[in-house]
């Protein structure tokens, strides 16, 4: 019953999680227009510092400070867009 495959694949997903929320995180709170050279060397310094966060994951709610943060960041854009679109409409009037 012991797979020693599944150690290997918890750590594949755990990383992959850690990868696509910190993703998420970075396009909703901190992204700005750059060239696709500077992007590309943002997010391979993003993929490596997700490693470093994996090994923390396994003693510290590293995923679920994440997923809290992008939460966070999604319902303040929400309000953010519906606060310019509400400010707008009161300027026309």
């Amino acid at each position: 019953m012991n797979n020693p495959y599944t150690a290997h694949y918890a750590s594949l997903i755990l990383y992959l999680t850690i990868v696509v929320l910190s993703i998420i995180v970075y396009k909703l709170g901190f992204a700005r227009k750059l060239p696709i050279l500077k992007s590309a060397v943002i997010y391979l310094f993003l993929l490596i510092g997700c490693i470093v966060l994996t090994f923390f994951a396994y003693q510290m709610p590293i995923v679920g400070a994440l997923f809290v943060s992008a939460v966070v960041l999604v319902i303040y854009k929400i309000r953010l867009k519906h606060s310019k679109k509400k400010t707008n409409i009161n300027k026309e009037a």
